[in-house]
């Protein structure tokens, strides 16, 4: 392969700990970084959904994405958080005089797959991950990366390999992405890493006293060391007529396209719930040319997640786009006959439709579980290291973990990837702390708002910017304490405000009062 040398830039154009993109012709663009007297080549955007890494934040040697807060090594450009899955590309760098030169390829990669070690045959190990969503995928992954040689057995209900599923109430329902971009993973990527998937395979009971799955046709499977990963179910709705054709909850893939394949002979859709799930699936339904609804027992959207203001810009965007609500409402029944016809609210109104989505909440799908105390919502207490007991973990939405001297559980993507990459890495021999910051983001109405830190409840809320604007970043405070940061187009200040968030390093509430306050300088 041959390789171009670049003047990238001047050894004094970059200080320690700051990074920049950097032209090497014909419109591509790579990141140098210096971190004390090291200069470093690597991919510019983030191997995740493309985004330039040079908008994000470099802080203590760790880049983060300023769009969905994936986190790579500043030196090595190796993965170190999702929701990317794999590493940046790394370029040779030499010093000639006081000139960065860097060795470009005549084709830039755009990712690495992070190094992993091959199955031994003769490893007889059988590590066994049920569940085939966000936390038991990462785990796959990271139990080569951490070293483990033995068997990977990730057991799924679904017909398909793991998928991105925070995009089905979005780009796919709304008809913006295609069924192939879904996939995390290619089909090599499972076999060349000798991870095994069993698709179509419910489990209906686990034994971890006996370290035994038992599947719904009474075989049964022994394993060494467990991951549940197998996230939420729909919480349902029962209420006459609920069993009528062209209800539908979203979870899956299938659910999606269940969807899908009903709004093609439909005109007016009704969604109960305004959760994420249901306003992301109340737009995208729109997308498709539907008259929407939304019936909620929230007065405000997000209120109790967001606040007032937040939420009813957020109701407003999609008022905008002709979408209707009817909040502070219950239900009454469904009607039609053999499908839905309409939905009629607990004060005698009637709203005629064609296709009902319900999201009002998941709850952890483990009622197979025996030999654990679950907690009274269902979930599995894991230590630090994300253990239920010696060789039973747990990630994802079922898992309540330790945060700030609580426990807590949270149904966020990304959270989960990081705690099967965790989990993974942990089965696998290390001892790493789940030291975390929650971060999830949305897209609202063609508003993308981003969210890291956790606040179940807060005294006061101060605001940067014009939140009526879409421009804005909001912290949550507890007892002169911020517990969250919220934004929207102010993507680094949120970056910067996980790191100072991890770190302990975030300004009192007193302090972020009246003027704005460099939160990117901060963690430089």
């Amino acid at each position: 392969m041959s390789l171009k040398e670049i003047k990238a830039a001047k050894v004094n154009d970059l200080k320690d700990g700051e990074m920049k993109a950097v032209s090497v012709g014909d419109g591509r663009e790579i990141l140098l970084t210096r971190i004390k007297d090291s200069y470093n080549a690597l991919g510019a955007n983030c191997t995740h959904y493309g985004a330039p890494l040079s908008e994000g934040v470099l802080c203590n040697g760790v880049i983060m994405c300023p769009w969905h807060h994936a986190c790579f090594d500043a030196k090595t450009g190796n993965l170190l958080d999702p929701p990317a899955r794999d590493s940046l590309p790394k370029y040779e760098t030499k010093i000639a005089g006081d000139d960065i030169i860097v060795l470009v390829p005549e084709e830039l990669e755009t990712s690495r797959i992070p190094d992993m070690i091959k199955l031994n045959s003769s490893d007889n190990r059988n590590y066994v991950i049920v569940g085939g969503g966000a936390a038991g995928n990462a785990a796959a992954q990271s139990l080569r990366e951490g070293g483990y040689t033995g068997k990977i057995m990730m057991i799924t209900e679904e017909n398909r390999f793991p998928y991105d599923r925070p995009n089905l109430s979005k780009d796919y329902l709304s008809g913006e992405a295609q069924p192939e971009w879904m996939p995390l993973r290619g089909e090599d990527f499972y076999k060349e890493n000798g991870i095994e998937i069993l698709f179509n395979r419910k489990v209906k009971g686990v034994d971890v006293a006996a370290k035994e799955i038992i599947f719904d046709d009474n075989n049964r499977m022994k394993y060494g060391k467990i991951l549940l990963a197998t996230g939420g179910v729909p919480r349902n709705i029962n209420i006459p007529g609920a069993n009528l054709k062209n209800i539908f909850y979203l979870r899956s893939f299938e659910d999606c396209d269940k969807i899908i394949e009903a709004c093609k002979k439909a005109s007016k859709a009704v969604v109960i719930g305004a959760s994420f799930i249901g306003m992301e699936a109340a737009y995208s339904l729109h997308e498709r040319k539907l008259n929407v609804t939304v019936v909620a027992l929230e007065e405000v959207p997000f209120k109790n997640i967001f606040g007032n203001e937040i939420g009813n810009l957020i109701k407003n965007l999609q008022e905008d786009h002709g979408i209707k609500f009817k909040l502070s409402t219950q239900l009454s029944k469904f009607e039609g006959d053999e499908k839905v016809g309409s939905v009629v609210l607990s004060n005698g109104e009637k709203i005629e439709c064609d296709l009902v989505v319900i999201g009002i909440g998941v709850k952890p799908a483990t009622d197979f579980i025996k030999g654990i105390n679950l907690e009274k919502d269902g979930s599995i207490k894991v230590d630090e290291y994300l253990r239920a007991d010696e060789d039973t973990f747990a990630a994802g939405d079922i898992a309540t973990f330790p945060y700030n001297g609580n426990n807590i559980r949270i149904e966020h993507w990304r959270l989960a990837e990081q705690m099967g990459r965790i989990a993974g890495f942990n089965m696998a021999g290390k001892k790493i702390k789940f030291n975390k910051q929650p971060f999830f983001w949305t897209a609202q109405a063609g508003l993308n708002i981003r969210y890291a830190g956790y606040a179940k409840d807060w005294d006061e809320t101060i605001t940067w910017g014009n939140i009526n604007s879409k421009e804005f970043i909001t912290f949550l405070v507890k007892n002169n304490k911020v517990a969250a940061v919220i934004g929207s187009n102010r993507d680094a200040e949120v970056v910067a405000g996980e790191f100072l968030l991890l770190n302990n390093k975030m300004p009192s509430a007193s302090d972020l009062k009246g003027k704005e306050i460099d939160l990117v300088g901060l963690v430089k």
